[in-house]
């Protein structure tokens, strides 16, 4: 992470000068942040949230910070503030049925952040670290959508044809045996 991704992430902070400054003596200590100051966080099970970051960055689509928490196998997005509306509008108009589980954290809620350098075995980690504050744009947000959709759908499809190939698989045992 950046001296301005500090400076920007910090200062969600109810005192960002402390923040700083805790990180300054343990980058690796996680924080506590509230959503809705300068930050939304869409929260996404751990499977799907690898495969949209996977797809954003290898699109080469707009992404702002994501980070992982590993003992909970979530991920989360951090998104502008405004974005609750229209990140829900769109999640819906991708979905070709249901629209897939995902948390929205705006004002009133917390994150708790990764430290500006996390190892690799730690349980937040970042996976896109904020380099300088984000831009806030609605591109970002479609892309989001759009790719926390099809990642969602992937993931499903995975499962659903994992199921099939172990149930055709104990049916064809099963077959031989008798």
């Amino acid at each position: 992470m950046t001296r301005r991704g500090v400076q920007w992430i910090s200062c969600a902070s109810d005192d960002p000068d402390e923040c700083r400054e805790q990180w300054a003596v343990d980058p690796r200590r996680p924080c506590a942040l509230p959503t809705g100051r300068f930050f939304d966080v869409v929260v996404v099970g751990q499977r799907v949230g690898l495969e949209t970051f996977d797809q954003l960055q290898r699109h080469g689509m707009p992404l702002g910070p994501v980070m992982a928490d590993r003992a909970s196998e979530q991920v989360g997005f951090f998104v502008p503030t405004w974005s609750h509306d229209p990140f829900a509008r769109m999640v819906r108009q991708e979905s070709a049925a249901e629209a897939p589980e995902y948390r929205y954290l705006g004002e009133g809620s917390v994150v708790v952040v990764p430290g500006p350098m996390p190892l690799t075995g730690d349980r937040y980690i970042w996976l896109r670290a904020p380099m300088r504050r984000p831009e806030a744009s609605l591109s970002r947000i479609a892309a989001l959508a759009a790719m926390f959709v099809a990642a969602s759908s992937v993931v499903a499809r995975a499962d659903r044809y994992g199921r099939e190939q172990s149930a055709a698989s104990v049916k064809g045992e099963a077959t031989h045996a008798g």
